[in-house]
Order: C-alpha cells, then structure tokens, then sequence
C-alpha cells in the first residue's frame, strides 16, 4: 500500500483496471484475452448469500467455547466488542485489501488466487521479514486446527463414547480415546487437502454452513425462546445438517447455510410447540438467567 501510494492510488489503479472493481455491487470476470471487465450487477441473491457468512458464528463450537469460559457476565461487553473489531472486522477489510493489492501487483491472476498474500509478502519484503509473515500464516491455521481438533475429540470422548459405549470409563481412558480422535480426524482432513483441486474456501464455505445452519439455531433458540424443547433441538440440529447435505443438489446458487439455518428454526418452533413440552425445572432455571421473577 505504501509503495503504491496509499488508498487514493489503489482506487485509481483499481478503476483504470475496470471500474467494477471499485463497485461494490458489481461481478467482475476475467478473460485471458481482455482481462477485467464487469459482469453485471450483483443480484439479491447474491447479497443475500454473502450476508448469510454471519448466521454460522452462531454455531461454531470453537468461537461459541471462549464466549462460554468467559470468567464473569460482565466480561460479556468488552469480548463482543474484540471479537467483532479485532476477529471481525480489521481481517475481514484486511482480506479485501489483499486481494485489491494483488489486482493491481500482478498483471495476470495468479493460478492459485488463495496464495495472493504469500505472493505479495515475498514482493513486497525481504526475505527475513517474508519469512516473520508467511510464518504469522501458519500460526493462524495452527490457531484454528488446534481448536477444531479439541473440540471434536471432546465431543467423541464425553458425549459419544463416554455416554453411549461407556459410562463408567477413566480418565485415561478417555484421555486416549481423545487422542485417538484427533489422529483419525487429522487423517481424514489429510485426506480433503490431499486433493490438488479442491480450493479452501469452498471447503470453509461448506463446514461454516454445516456447524451454522446445524447448531445455530439451537444455541439462539435455546438463549432466546422459553418454550425452546428437546424434541425440537434435535429435529432443528437433523433438519439443518440434512439441509447442508442436499440442498447443493437442486443446482441452485443460494448459499445453503440460508435454507438450512431457515429450516432448522422452523424445525424447532413446530417440534417444540407439538411435541413435549419443557419440564418446570428447565423453565425455572431459564428464568433465572433470564432475570425473571
């Protein structure tokens, strides 16, 4: 950014480029023998779509688990407000701004568009700082893996094996069969990556939408709505996992964490309301946190 002379080059450079680069409802294409050029305007669903991202915060077990190990309620103000400007905010424009800078670094895109960043770190800086930053990439993937792994291992340890196979196991039993887990989750995710073709973020696009659409809608029903029952979060959390699965098929371009998170809430509403209902204790106690008397 610096080298190039700050925003006001790159928008000039950007736009000299296509002016639908700087248009923030307009596609743009690529054709190796014109280069940029817009490609309409984004439809709604489209915008829809891109809005949607924000419903799979709700259900993913790794953000959800430091909300949930918060040392006190009064915490909760300070950590929204880091959460959205420091793991939100600043990344997301960050990300924007890379690849705004690799448009116009690079004449021709490149054959991996995900390694934008790594290109530019090693034309814009010396190799020892390169080195500090494409470094700074592996501690973020790091940072995520190692929480997806303990989550899941926890989930196949304490609520399936320790509640359905054995209930009466140690802790070093346990402890193994933790470690077990994340050895066969690892090897699976070895697995997808193995494949040359497949492209990160349609992978994220479909885990986000999976954890989202799957367990978000019970954690805000659960939060939110009183009459919120058993019955109904298991029909929301298998309405929504089944939706992520099939929707894909019917060819459409909506981004399926919109039906699956729409079809889970509806799921559990209907569950709730026919099934049976919740037992004085849990309404007591929701009572209670909710602050009422």
């Amino acid at each position: 950014m610096f080298q190039i002379g700050g925003f006001g080059e790159l928008f000039n450079q950007l736009g000299s480029v296509s002016t639908s680069l700087i248009d923030g409802f307009a596609n743009t294409s690529y054709d190796p023998a014109t280069g940029w050029a817009p490609a309409g305007a984004i439809g709604l669903v489209g915008i829809v779509s891109a809005l949607a991202w924000g419903l799979g915060y709700f259900g993913q077990p790794h953000i959800l688990a430091r909300f949930m190990a918060i040392r006190s309620h009064k915490e909760v103000g300070k950590a929204r407000l880091i959460s959205v400007s420091l793991g939100l905010v600043i990344p997301l424009y960050g990300a924007l701004i890379v690849g705004m800078l690799g448009i116009v670094t690079f004449d021709q895109p490149l054959a991996d568009p995900e390694q934008v960043f790594i290109q530019l770190v090693q034309v814009a800086y010396n190799p020892w700082v390169a080195g500090f930053l494409l470094a700074a990439v592996l501690a973020a993937i790091m940072s995520t893996v190692d929480s997806q792994l303990l989550v899941s291992s926890s989930a196949l340890s304490e609520d399936f094996y320790r509640r359905y196979f054995r209930k009466k196991a140690s802790d070093k039993e346990l402890v193994w069969v933790g470690r077990i887990s994340v050895l066969v989750i690892a090897i699976i995710a070895l697995m997808l990556a193995w494949n040359e073709n497949s492209s990160v973020l349609d992978l994220v696009s479909y885990a986000w939408a999976g954890f989202g659409a799957t367990f978000g809608p019970a954690i805000l029903f659960s939060l939110f709505w009183r009459k919120t029952s058993r019955n109904g979060i298991v029909a929301g959390i298998l309405v929504g996992g089944i939706t992520i699965f099939l929707w894909p098929l019917t060819g459409s371009a909506l981004y399926e964490m919109v039906p699956g998170f729409l079809f889970s809430s509806i799921a559990i509403v209907v569950f709730s309301l026919i099934g049976k209902g919740v037992s004085d204790e849990i309404k007591a106690e929701y009572d209670k946190v909710a602050g009422v008397k």
